[in-house]
């Protein structure tokens, strides 16, 4: 087992990432990736999370769990947390709550006390125990894999995944351990506690090999898996395009592989969920300017692509004084400077505004568009609406809520980024410049 330990870490380059955090909550399995981190050699911390949760039985498994930290001559942390509390704050259950806890924690001491990894002690039985929740909860390939050896941002690592209960039983007997028992694991009230207690032991009546079967299938599915995600990126990279703030992706194309699963990995990185698949089908067939918003981002539909953007916001109106020379918003920044004309070159750039300062008033307000806007477009002497203005332009519909507009005097100086307005255009008698340049904000 020890050799098998080790060799975990060689294939992953991980032996030269230590000091490692290991989580330990003092029962068998936590007590046993002790044990194995010391005979490997490797340099680690505990972690214990007090959870409050069974009275005098958590005094207990702290007190352990200081006691090993002493046996192994290395330092221990633990971290109280009011679990109850926070479940019915946040609307968990207990067992959710406790797990959103423990893992912000453990990210917290890693970068705090500069470990490389935490350490989990899940094994082969936990995984089986996972693969099933999910397979009953509904899933998909990723669930079917059961845990990864990595956990999602790649920060905690699970060494013992390929041990079974009874190889950690027999290494714990066989080195004489000791550990403390959870009582509340004899509940069935939990879920994880139901399969394990309950319904495992009743399958394995009928097929008695069930938990080796099933950590065949785990491993089989989780390969499987790896091709699947290789084959979704290239296909992503095929259809995705990544312009600025927006996924453009061509729906011609994307129904073409008639494939929901294509479809349901495309728009999950944007937090739809795979109900959403038969909307964004019934979006392909509608006219153009449909969307699907999940709060965050929206799904568009405008002519043939279909387009991922983020959301609408609210918007913001901001006041500028004549002191202000940098202006942060929700799509970028603008920077004012004003100069003397004669040392001026015009400059054509939509993004950069060169007005006369002679007619400006300050405060300057930046804000959105709103129906009923108009200015007068530089060359033209009749004014004109932004939103006429905007289709002229053939800006789409979900481009239109991004655009903001400078005003002076409840007169509108600039449609940022596009635009100036005639009336405040510079001149041969212009005396100083008012220059605005706006750099646009590409999201992450």
């Amino acid at each position: 087992m020890l050799k098998q330990f080790i060799q975990f870490f060689k294939e992953r380059n991980l032996v030269a990432a230590q000091p490692f955090l290991v989580a330990v909550s003092g029962g068998i399995d936590s007590v046993v990736l002790c044990e194995l981190c010391r005979q490997a050699g490797f340099s680690f911390a505990m972690a214990h999370c007090n959870f409050g949760l069974r009275g005098e039985e958590s005094k207990r498994d702290e007190s352990f769990v200081r006691g090993l930290g002493e046996k192994y001559g290395v330092e221990v942390f633990v971290q109280h947390f009011d679990t109850a509390c926070f479940a019915t704050e946040t609307k968990l259950s207990i067992q959710e709550a406790a797990r959103v806890l423990r893992y912000k924690w453990f990210d917290e001491l890693r970068s705090e006390k500069v470990f490389s990894y935490t350490l989990l002690a899940h094994h082969a039985d936990d995984n089986i125990e996972t693969l099933l929740m999910n397979f009953f909860r509904g899933t998909g390939l990723d669930g079917l894999a059961g845990m990864n050896v990595f956990t999602p941002p790649g920060t905690c690592v699970r060494p013992m995944l390929s041990f079974s209960k009874e190889n950690i039983k027999a290494f714990a007997e066989e080195h004489k351990l000791e550990w403390v028992e959870d009582s509340s694991n004899a509940s069935s009230k939990y879920t994880r506690n139901f399969f394990r207690n309950e319904l495992i032991p009743q399958i394995k009546k009928v097929y008695p090999q069930v938990e080796a079967n099933l950590s065949d299938n785990v491993q089989r599915v989780s390969k499987v898996n790896t091709l699947y995600q290789k084959l979704v990126s290239d296909f992503k990279k095929k259809l995705c395009r990544y312009e600025k703030d927006e996924v453009r992706i061509p729906i011609k194309q994307l129904m073409e592989y008639a494939h929901t699963s294509l479809i349901f990995e495309i728009i999950r990185d944007y937090g739809f969920t795979e109900k959403q698949v038969d909307e964004v089908i019934k979006l392909s067939r509608s006219d153009s300017g449909k969307f699907i918003d999940n709060g965050t981002y929206r799904f568009i539909r405008p002519r043939a692509w279909f387009i991922i953007t983020k959301s609408r916001s609210t918007g913001e109106t901001i006041a500028i004084d004549d002191t202000e020379d940098l202006i942060h918003f929700e799509q970028g920044v603008i920077e004012i400077k004003k100069i003397k004309a004669d040392k001026v070159k015009i400059n054509a750039d939509a993004f950069i505004a060169q007005l006369d300062a002679k007619d400006i008033q300050f405060p300057l307000v930046l804000r959105k568009w709103k129906n009923g806007d108009y200015f007068y477009p530089l060359g033209m002497k009749k004014k004109k609406k932004v939103a006429r203005f905007l289709i002229d332009q053939k800006v789409v519909k979900h481009q239109k809520e991004s655009v903001y507009v400078r005003e002076s005097n409840k007169k509108i100086l600039w449609v940022v980024g596009m635009r100036i307005d005639d009336r405040f255009k510079v001149s041969k008698s212009t005396q100083q410049i008012l220059s605005f340049t706006y750099k646009h904000q590409v999201l992450a």
